[in-house]
């Protein structure tokens, strides 16, 4: 059986961004006040501005470290564990309510598409006291794949 060859594609952020937007696996990486990494497997979308939205709540782990320190880090897998990944670091901004809503309704149709209604939607978030975590991509890494590398094809 041929060995699978690790790749690694440099990417522009349009084309980084076409390529997370229809992945919603992800694991957002913040700092916790010692400074080690926290680790939250979540569920994203990408907004009309081209930034990661992850819905969260207040009391979270990761929304208090983005919170004292914004610069964050997601890894945005594919729905084969096997298959492409990318890495985008950032700037965090946390929404709270009453401003998280509407970008929560964003959220939402990024990941999902249209809610039979919305009204009944925009309640929950309020009643359940939702947080939006909004990433301005600065830096990412290449599209990779997971494999042998090249000198070892055969």
């Amino acid at each position: 059986m041929p060995r699978q060859i690790a790749t690694n594609t440099v990417v522009d952020r349009d084309a980084m961004l076409d390529f997370v937007r229809p992945r919603h696996a992800m694991v957002l990486i913040t700092a916790r006040s010692d400074g080690r990494p926290q680790a939250s497997p979540v569920t994203g979308g990408v907004d009309r501005e081209g930034r990661i939205v992850i819905s969260t709540y207040p009391e979270r782990a990761k929304t208090a470290n983005a919170r004292r320190r914004p610069q964050v880090s997601v890894l945005v897998l594919s729905d084969d564990f096997g298959g492409a990944w990318v890495q985008v670091d950032g700037d965090c901004e946390v929404l709270d309510l009453p401003d998280s809503v509407e970008p929560l309704v964003e959220y939402f149709r990024s990941i999902s598409g249209e809610h039979p209604d919305w009204d009944e939607y925009r309640r929950a978030m309020v009643d359940q006291g939702k947080s939006l975590l909004r990433i301005t991509p600065t830096r990412w890494g290449p599209v990779a794949t997971g494999g042998f590398p090249a000198r070892l094809a055969d």
